[in-house]
């Protein structure tokens, strides 16, 4: 019988990586095999269900950027204008849009942790739009620690890192030179912020069981753990 949905743990992690970093396809391994193994999970998108003023965003992008929509992939790259615009006037614009999402985050996560889910994944969280700023300025450097203060810390803050040149092949939407910079950003960042775990570039199989090595410090201790725990060391013996 499950516990009471108030006294209930339940795990809240998020992914963060730049795009072509391979979370979609993490999320999608580590949703699975909590649902087989009998967790309610529930999937929270970013962009879809914590950000704020999606509409003015994308047509700020097409129209006065002058980018391409949609998702790019090796058979149909796009060129997206919209994060990688450096200017100081969309510099501050972030800053104000970041904050309004800040609220919007602290909101969808505290419903979260009072739904029926027994793990919550974020695909993406306030990491990958603070990775955004110029980290080396004092200014955004404060304001990160002012919006890390406010929004909930995950138990585990999976940050996917990637070699550039690998991730835009994947997923060819922005400049190799900005996706450089992401990398950097997100590795300032990892350690401006402190807690974040990172996973370095790896075959996707290793990288799963990494993902669910960690996940598995905050599941309840009981059979669901011990079995994940059992299917870890097999497919560790079977290597």
């Amino acid at each position: 019988m499950r516990a009471n949905s108030k006294n209930r743990q339940r795990t809240f992690v998020s992914f963060s990586g730049m795009d072509g970093a391979g979370k979609s396809t993490q999320i999608h391994s580590l949703r699975t095999r909590l649902t087989d193994a009998g967790l309610r999970v529930s999937l929270i998108t970013f962009w879809d269900d914590v950000a704020r003023l999606t509409q003015l965003r994308e047509v700020s992008g097409h129209k006065l950027f002058k980018g391409d929509k949609g998702v790019g992939s090796p058979d149909a790259p796009i060129n997206r204008r919209d994060k990688n615009v450096r200017s100081w006037p969309m510099t501050a614009v972030r800053y104000f849009l970041y904050f309004v999402d800040a609220i919007s985050l602290r909101r969808v996560v505290k419903r979260a942790l009072r739904s029926d889910a027994d793990f919550i994944i974020f695909d993406r969280y306030a990491y990958d739009e603070l990775a955004n700023l110029n980290l080396s300025n004092p200014i955004a450097r404060a304001y990160v620690r002012m919006v890390m203060w406010f929004v909930p810390k995950p138990h585990v803050s999976y940050l996917l890192d990637a070699d550039p040149v690998q991730a835009r092949a994947r997923k060819p939407e922005y400049p190799l030179e900005f996706l450089y910079f992401c990398r950097a950003s997100y590795m300032t960042l990892s350690g401006l912020v402190g807690g974040m775990t990172i996973i370095p570039p790896m075959p996707v199989q290793e990288v799963e069981r990494k993902v669910r090595q960690y996940a598995l410090n905050y599941l309840p201790a009981g059979s669901i753990q011990e079995e994940l725990a059992g299917d870890l060391v097999a497919e560790k013996d079977r290597d």
